[in-house]
């Protein structure tokens, strides 16, 4: 059991006044794996200043040139890479993560998006000068956006906090990184590694905590602007907070994605197996783009099914350290009478039950759960509707591709989305009707350097690739006459 009775606040671990700490247990076994103060509102605020004072200085982090911040984002990356194994299995005992996943998500993608954002920075110039239309030049200028606020959810912890931080800190700003409480064991690996790479004093602080200091993290004076990852619910009140005060944020939801399945698709699972679990399935249904809204043409509805049933029922489960194991456990005992419930109110509705819907014999100790099929779904019903985050898969027919495309739309939510067809232009043409964020043909793996991010009750603003940089940027327009 690891013991952390201090902070990384300002570029070194400091000791906090609060009495408050945060436990985090095996989802696999239930046993407790650690400890760690909780911050209180005094630790945001040296936090918090400290991030102020290295933004502020004018010649410190933010006034850096790009190529000696990116130097110090290649040191980082190096210093994260040699802890990956660590962190993939930090990461995978705390929110059931299948270890074959964390190594590969978890463990290399922090160091991936540093590298990526250093190179990022050093290519385009921060300033471009233009013909002013009323005479003149026109200089524009990128520029940091300040103090952030970045605010990590549990289920991929490590790879969402990057995709924060990582274009925040090229782009110049400094950052307050708040992990989730069910995951904050791993956050220390990460400041060990910024010690490691010499970044500057207060240029990335971490201070774990629950939901009332998050929120006067969310409203502090000193912050710029907001990154969160999460649900929509946790949004909304972030949102509510950053109104009033006129402050950016970026928000990245819930979904609750559609998988179309047009009447030529290939459903060999000996050929697609791998990629329907990469769109439906991956990290224990626990990930905010899946698939898992299924919409099959009721010409194929039987075998869609059929299908969909024997995946599921393929799919090896078991504790989340195991290699061999694909559906590990649920993140909590919470969250997995959440999903149950969800599951029982399908069934409630008139859903048919196909594949899982219980827990797996032999694994009592942790929250594990059996990969579920509920077929014959109305889309209008709460299991189809609502972000069920975990190991559930509903099916429901449509009559015609116009009719499958108005159900794919028929969601609060919009951020991604799969399209399953033996037509490459077909798959096209379908996808570019889904309103969503994102759309993958024939599978979904989303790509670093390209846009990611929701419409309507999936979140505001874009993460990943150069729009990702422009999120922690804004610009000025200097006029000479």
């Amino acid at each position: 059991m690891t013991t952390n009775e201090s902070l990384f606040i300002g570029g070194e671990w400091t000791a906090s006044a609060s009495t408050a700490t945060i436990s985090v247990h095996s989802s696999s076994t239930g046993r407790l794996l650690g400890t760690t103060v909780s911050a209180d509102r005094s630790d945001v605020d040296r936090a918090v200043t400290a991030a102020r004072a290295a933004f502020d200085d004018p010649v410190g982090w933010s006034a850096w040139p790009p190529h000696e911040r990116a130097a110090a984002l290649e040191r980082f990356a190096d210093a994260l890479e040699k802890r990956s194994d660590q962190i993939a299995r930090t990461v995978s005992e705390q929110n059931g993560m299948p270890i074959s996943v964390s190594s590969q998500i978890e463990g290399r993608f922090p160091a991936a998006m540093l590298r990526y954002y250093a190179g990022l920075v050093t290519v385009g110039p921060m300033e471009s000068s233009r013909p002013g239309l009323l005479g003149g030049t026109t200089h524009v200028r990128r520029e940091p956006a300040g103090v952030v606020a970045a605010i990590a959810p549990w289920n991929f912890p490590q790879a969402l906090a990057a995709q924060k931080y990582a274009p925040a800190l090229a782009a110049g700003c400094t950052v307050v990184l708040k992990p989730s409480p069910e995951t904050v064991l791993d956050t220390a690996v990460v400041a060990e590694a910024a010690v490691e790479a010499e970044l500057p004093r207060g240029v990335l602080n971490v201070v774990p905590a629950g939901a009332d200091v998050s929120a006067y993290l969310v409203g502090h004076r000193g912050v710029d602007m907001v990154a969160f990852t999460g649900s929509t619910a946790i949004g909304r009140q972030i949102a509510e907070l950053c109104g009033p005060l006129i402050r950016p944020v970026v928000l990245e939801l819930g979904g609750r994605s559609a998988a179309v399945i047009l009447d030529d698709a290939d459903l060999d699972l000996s050929r697609v197996g791998e990629a329907l679990f990469g769109a439906m399935l991956i990290n224990n249904g626990q990930t905010c783009f899946l698939s898992n809204r299924v919409l099959a043409p009721r010409t194929r509805y039987d075998e869609v099914v059929s299908t969909l049933a024997a995946f599921a029922n393929s799919l090896a489960v078991g504790e989340a350290l195991d290699p061999a194991t694909q559906i590990g456990p649920l993140v909590s005992e919470r969250h997995r009478n959440r999903v149950e419930s969800a599951i029982e109110k399908g069934i409630d509705d008139g859903a048919r039950l196909v594949a899982g819907g219980v827990r797996p014999a032999g694994l009592d100790d942790g929250w594990f759960l059996q990969p579920t099929v509920l077929a014959d779904v109305d889309n209008s019903w709460y299991v189809a509707r609502e972000d069920v985050f975990g190991p559930v898969i509903t099916v429901t027919p449509y009559d015609s591709e116009e009719q499958a495309i108005i159900l794919a739309n028929d969601s609060d939510y919009g951020l991604a989305g799969s399209v399953w067809t033996a037509d490459p232009q077909r798959g096209l043409s379908v996808a570019r009707r889904i309103r969503t964020g994102s759309v993958g043909i024939n599978g979904y793996l989303p790509d670093l350097g390209a846009p990611f991010g929701g419409v309507k009750h999936s979140g505001i603003g874009r993460e990943l690739g150069p729009d990702g940089l422009a999120t922690y940027q804004r610009s000025k327009s200097i006029f000479q006459l």
